[in-house]
């Protein structure tokens, strides 16, 4: 990891961390989110690499959109967003 990348995940961390303590009650809802986005990130990696191996070309990049929209949507998020994708190639 280069060291832009650890001092943001260093960043992420914290910033998480206050956040739990902010919202106290809502942990569950916050956790929720993170497993979420960290699973729809992974989930994005290893689905554009199976596609890859098909060369099939529709592929969606990881950034903080797509991270979001994981987080926030959760599996329906992630069919969108190659959803969106395909209608662009279109």
């Amino acid at each position: 990891m280069e060291k832009s990348g650890a001092v943001m995940a260093i960043v992420f961390v914290c910033i998480l961390v206050l956040l739990i303590g902010a919202f106290g009650r809502k942990v569950e809802w916050i956790i929720n989110f993170v497993l979420r986005a960290v699973m729809g990130t992974i989930g994005i990696y290893f689905l554009n690499n199976f596609l890859l191996v098909r060369h099939i070309s529709v592929s969606v990049g990881i950034n903080p959109m797509t991270v979001l929209t994981s987080g926030i949507l959760g599996f329906p998020g992630l069919v969108v967003l190659y959803g969106i994708n395909i209608f662009k190639l279109l």
